[in-house]
């Protein structure tokens, strides 16, 4: 939490004009047939209409990375009437900088010709801004700084460039085209001060929340290294030639893995909702860097029955004609907002940026507040921000945005585990064989058997008042009922011997199903819902994720993976009725929500050690 420091002011810089999707290929040209076809479906998705490159039509770099940082910071002080010698700390932010050292806040400082002040660089993608902004912003309140400006700058251009990309033409896959058509160059900066000057609208900083998940999931993006040797540094190499050839200094975003970095930011949401921290109706500007417009209904609607909702109407991005510009984005973002919105004394604004380079999701809350005449007479500022009405708050069931919120809190801990199982572990170093793919499946298919059972056992235990959630577990355990018959036809073509009766459950798995019928037998089976929610977000979220990975370790026909494939595009509909469940059941009962978050949290513990102890 901060108490006394503000964002006084703001700036960006873009580089050359705005080009749109056909200009695209002035710069960064497709190379041949299929990354035309990626370059179409991608800026379909995303929403892109303008981007800006720091480089010319010829491949030439016409900017520097610490060159567009300089001209950012320089706008945001112009704002204020500073200059470089009321700045005694400087934090920056980015990818990577014009050289490999020295740091690129030193880069920045000696672009400007800056005094000496105190300086820290952070290398990273997305959240290496807000990471920068958080240390500054403590440097502010602890006294240590009197007033800080941070920035961030990309130039992926220099990477994306088309003489780059022929000349290793086949060793250009599908990750390493992805980025080329989504991010963009360009520089944001902020000035941090605990003096606003009086009588002026300034941004008082109240908390910033970042955490990082990298311990939980592989690598989604990354540069370094080749997509034949993931793990070999490029300081691997012989040399640097060699590195270029091998596809080494392409970017890469493994897609497959990016759905994750949604799971992880809406789950992040919950437990800033649940802390107290976050109360959505009361949040009037929400400024949310995303790479794409195509966002999952199932969570926005799952945010809407939480009562986490944001109504659309306060949200602000300009990605469609700024780009994405990585970790200068929401630095970007925020000085296009004030300069362009309105807002008023007392109005709080949440930013959301998340990162998927190994998933980090931050959030950060300000509050425009008026300065009172007096107060300070420090600093100057030309304040953008105006007033505007208040937006009416949204309402929900309340029970049952409590029931889903926390359930989403448990969900959020039991997802991290399953990533940090030993056999996930297996996954994620590609160490993952043959054996271990029969264990798990050996333990699991006689798990899967009993799933529709336990799920009859529940509706015959339902009162008849609740006899329409019986129908929609009945449809749900009639769709399922023959699952186990694919998945031990998946362990038969993966080499598995056994017949299926001799086939038996780890000590986890006979603990989960032994714990489902004794719930499905009891007076309150409908608890069992809980149940549901985690098993089947499993299969919705979790496998798809492990799906890529394992097929990759694997030598195995496509045909061993059926149920897997089967759960990770299906699961989304067992969601939605899951959700029609609860639906039905909050509204005739408000006491329902603390038998299915019981059951919830001991499945969640349950099938966390069938995880553990499934492999070889």
């Amino acid at each position: 939490m901060f108490k006394n420091t503000y964002i006084v002011s703001t700036g960006k810089y873009l580089p050359g004009p705005a080009i749109n999707n056909e200009e695209m290929d002035q710069y960064i040209a497709p190379v041949n047939s299929q990354s035309q076809r990626i370059k179409r479906r991608i800026l379909s998705e995303n929403g892109i209409i303008t981007r800006h490159y720091g480089i010319d039509a010829h491949g030439r770099s016409v900017e520097s990375a610490s060159g567009m940082a300089a001209k950012a910071i320089t706008e945001a002080l112009v704002n204020i009437d500073y200059t470089l010698q009321h700045i005694d700390y400087l934090a920056c932010a980015t990818v990577g900088g014009d050289l490999a050292t020295p740091g690129f806040a030193n880069q920045v400082q000696g672009h400007l010709h800056a005094p000496p002040m105190q300086t820290l660089s952070v290398q990273g993608v997305c959240a290496s801004g807000i990471q920068a902004l958080k240390a500054a912003a403590h440097s502010v309140e602890m006294g240590d700084s009197t007033t800080a400006v941070v920035a961030a700058c990309e130039f992926p251009s220099r990477l994306f460039k088309r003489t780059r990309f022929q000349k290793i033409e086949e060793k250009v896959d599908f990750d390493s085209h992805f980025l080329r058509w989504m991010l963009s160059d360009g520089a944001g900066a902020c000035v941090l001060t605990r003096e606003p000057r009086p009588g002026t609208l300034a941004l008082k900083l109240q908390w910033i929340h970042t955490r990082s998940f990298s311990g939980d999931y592989p690598t989604c993006m990354r540069i370094g290294s080749s997509q034949d040797s993931p793990e070999k540094s490029y300081l691997d190499y012989s040399n640097m030639s060699e590195v270029d050839e091998a596809g080494g200094f392409l970017l890469r975003q493994d897609i497959r893995l990016l759905p994750n970095i949604f799971d992880v930011g809406i789950s992040e949401f919950g437990e800033l909702v649940n802390a107290g921290k976050i109360e959505p109706q009361k949040v009037d500007h929400f400024l949310c860097h995303y790479s794409s417009e195509k966002f999952s209904g199932v969570i926005k609607e799952l945010l809407r029955k939480t009562e986490m909702e944001i109504p659309h109407d306060r949200w602000f991005s300009n990605l469609k004609t700024a780009g994405n510009t990585g970790s200068a984005s929401i630095f970007v973002m925020l000085d296009e907002f004030l300069k362009t919105k309105t807002v008023k004394p007392g109005e709080k604004i949440l930013c959301f940026i998340p990162e998927s380079a190994r998933f980090t999701s931050c959030y950060l809350m300000l509050e425009a507040e008026l300065i009172p005449e007096g107060e300070s007479n420090d600093v100057s500022a030309n304040n953008p921000m105006q007033e505007v009405p208040a937006q009416a708050p949204t309402h929900a069931t309340p029970e049952l945005a409590r029931t889903l919120r926390e359930l989403g809190h448990i969900w959020h801990q039991y997802r991290s585990r399953v990533f940090r199982s030993s056999l996930v572990k297996k996954i994620y170093a590609s160490g993952f064989s043959r054996e271990d793919y029969l264990h798990w499946m050996s333990n699991w298919i006689p798990q899967v058997r009993e799933g529709s059972l336990w799920m009859r056992e529940a509706i015959a235990s339902l009162p008849p008042e609740l006899a329409g959630i019986g129908q929609l577990i009945t449809t749900h355990a009639n769709e399922e009922q023959f699952d186990f018959k694919i998945l031990y036809d998946d362990y038969v073509k993966a080499g598995g011997t056994l017949p299926i009766d001799k086939l038996k459950r780890n000590a986890g798995g006979e603990a989960l199903n032994s714990y489902m019928y004794a719930r499905a037998r009891g007076e309150k089976s409908y608890g069992l819902l809980g149940g549901i929610f985690i098993i089947e977000g499993t299969g919705q979220k979790i496998i798809p994720t492990l799906l890529p990975l394992i097929k990759k370790s694997l030598t195995l026909n496509m045909g061993a993976f059926r149920f897997l494939e089967y759960h990770g595009e299906n699961d989304v509909q067992h969601m939605n009725r899951w959700i029609q469940g609860m639906e039905i059941l909050h509204a005739l009962t408000d006491s329902a929500g603390d038998e299915i978050i019981m059951t919830a949290r001991a499945v969640s513990d349950l099938y966390s050690i069938q995880w553990e102890l499934a492999h070889s």
